[in-house]
C-alpha cells in the first residue's frame, strides 16, 4: 500500500520518489528492514493526510480483488476453523478439506502474507484476528457476510452492463437459493450484533411499550431494544422465509414472551397491530422513492398518537457524492433491485415529513459503514 503523505503548509502536488519501509523477522528472530522506492506524487496539505491518485494507487486498487478472493476462498474452504488453535502443516490442512496439497500450500502462504495466519517452520496457526472473526467456533464469526459478499461478485463483474441498461443483474435475495439466503440472513445478524448494543443506547424509547421492527429479518434490533428497555415488547414483520430463523434467534435470547413474528410483505400487505415506536432498518434502500414513501406511510399509519418512527439507513450527503460506502452501496442496489438506491439525509427527512411526521431530526451516531439514524414523532 502506498504510504499516505502529510503536508506541512499549502497544497502542493509534485512528482517524487517515496520510500516504503517494512520490518520482517529473519529465521533467527533478527529484524530485517526492507525498503521499496515507489514513484508517484506527493500531495502536501496542512495537518490532514490526503489520499492522492498515482499509478501505484491505481494498480493497487485494480488488483485488490486478489486479496479479496484469497479471503473468500479460505472462508469457503473453512481453513480457519480447521486450524483452530493448533499448528497444522499444509499437508494436514489439505487432508482435512480434501484439496490438493501444493495448492493449499500456496493459499496458506498467501494468508500468512496477509497476516491472517502465522507460519513457523512448515506449520501454520491462526492469528488472533482470524480466530476471533473467521473461525466458526467464535461468537464474532463474520464468515456468513463474507460468503454473502462472495455471492455478489459475479454481478459486480457486470456493473458496466447494469449501468448501460439501468436494470439489475442478479435476482433479489428472496428469489435466491437457500444457501445464499442463509448467508445473507446470518451475515446481517452478525453485523447487527456488532452495531446493535451501541446503537440502541443512542435512542431513547424509554416508556414505550410496543415496537414494530419492520423488515426486521432475524429480529436482532428488536432483541437489543427489548434487552435495553425491560418494559418493551416487539413485533418483527418480514417475509415468511425469515420466520424460522427469527424465532430461533429470539429463543436463544430467551425473549419469546416479548417478541413475536408476523409474516408480512410490507409493500403489499397490511401491517397488523398498533405500536408506539416503529423501527425501519435498511429496508428503504431496496426500493424506489415512491415505494419508500408508501412504506413510511404504512409504518406511520399503525403508530399511536405520540408514536415515534426511526429510520436506520446508509445515508448519502445531500449532494449525493459521498460518503464512499453509501455511494458504492447504491451501485450494489442497482445490481440487485429494480429501483433501489441509497438516499440522502434530506430525501429521508422529506419522506417522513410527507407522511405527517413532526420533529424530524438526525440522531448523532458514528458507524464504520456510514449508517445513520433519522427519527420523528407522529
Amino acid at each position: 500500500m502506498l504510504p499516505s503523505t502529510r503536508v506541512a503548509k499549502s497544497l502542493l502536488l509534485v512528482p517524487c520518489w517515496m520510500i516504503s519501509r517494512t520490518v520482517e523477522r529473519g529465521t533467527d528472530g533478527s529484524k530485517i528492514y526492507r525498503r521499496r522506492f515507489i514513484f508517484g506524487e506527493c500531495m502536501l496539505k496542512k495537518k490532514n493526510s490526503i489520499k492522492i491518485w498515482n499509478p501505484g494507487r491505481f494498480l493497487e486498487l485494480s488488483g485488490a480483488y486478489w486479496e479479496t478472493c484469497v479471503l473468500h476462498a479460505a472462508v469457503k474452504l473453512d481453513i480457519f476453523t480447521v486450524i483452530r488453535k493448533k499448528r497444522l502443516t499444509s499437508e494436514s490442512v489439505a487432508r482435512h478439506i480434501g484439496a490438493n496439497e501444493k495448492a493449499v500450500l500456496m493459499l496458506l502462504n498467501a494468508l500468512s502474507a496477509m497476516k491472517l495466519l502465522t507460519k513457523k517452520g512448515e506449520s501454520y496457526s491462526n492469528t488472533s484476528a482470524a480466530l476471533s472473526f473467521l473461525s466458526k467456533e467464535s461468537a464474532q464469526y463474520l464468515g456468513y457476510i463474507i460468503l454473502h459478499h462472495h455471492g455478489l461478485m459475479a454481478s459486480w463483474q457486470q456493473l458496466d452492463r447494469a449501468v448501460k441498461s439501468g436494470k439489475p443483474i442478479r435476482a433479489g435475495i428472496a428469489q435466491r437459493n437457500k444457501e445464499e439466503r442463509k448467508n445473507f440472513l446470518l451475515g446481517m445478524f452478525n453485523i447487527a450484533m456488532t452495531f446493535a448494543p451501541r446503537l440502541v443506547a443512542k435512542i431513547d424509547i424509554s416508556g414505550r411499550k410496543h415496537l414494530l421492527d419492520l423488515g426486521g429479518g432475524p429480529g436482532t434490533y428488536a432483541i437489543h431494544f427489548c434487552m435495553n428497555n425491560p418494559g418493551l415488547a416487539a413485533t418483527v414483520c418480514d417475509l415468511p422465509t425469515t420466520k424460522a430463523f427469527a424465532q430461533e434467534t429470539v429463543k436463544k435470547f430467551h425473549l419469546t414472551d416479548r417478541i413475536d413474528f408476523k409474516a408480512v410483505d410490507y409493500l403489499r400487505d397490511h401491517i397488523p397491530g398498533t405500536y408506539d415506536v416503529a423501527w425501519l432498518s435498511h429496508i428503504l434502500h431496496g426500493e424506489g422513492s415512491q415505494d419508500c414513501q408508501k412504506i413510511v406511510r404504512k409504518a406511520v399509519s399503525v403508530l399511536k398518537p405520540g408514536g415515534m418512527i426511526i429510520v436506520h439507513e446508509f445515508i448519502l450527503n445531500n449532494t449525493m457524492d459521498g460518503p464512499l460506502f453509501p455511494a458504492l452501496f447504491s451501485l450494489n442496489m442497482l445490481l440487485g433491485t429494480n429501483r433501489g438506491h441509497a438516499y440522502s439525509e434530506n430525501q429521508i427527512k422529506g419522506m417522513l415529513i410527507q407522511a405527517g411526521v413532526k420533529k424530524v431530526r438526525r440522531i448523532p451516531f458514528q458507524s464504520p459503514n456510514d449508517s445513520g439514524i433519522i427519527s420523528g414523532m407522529v
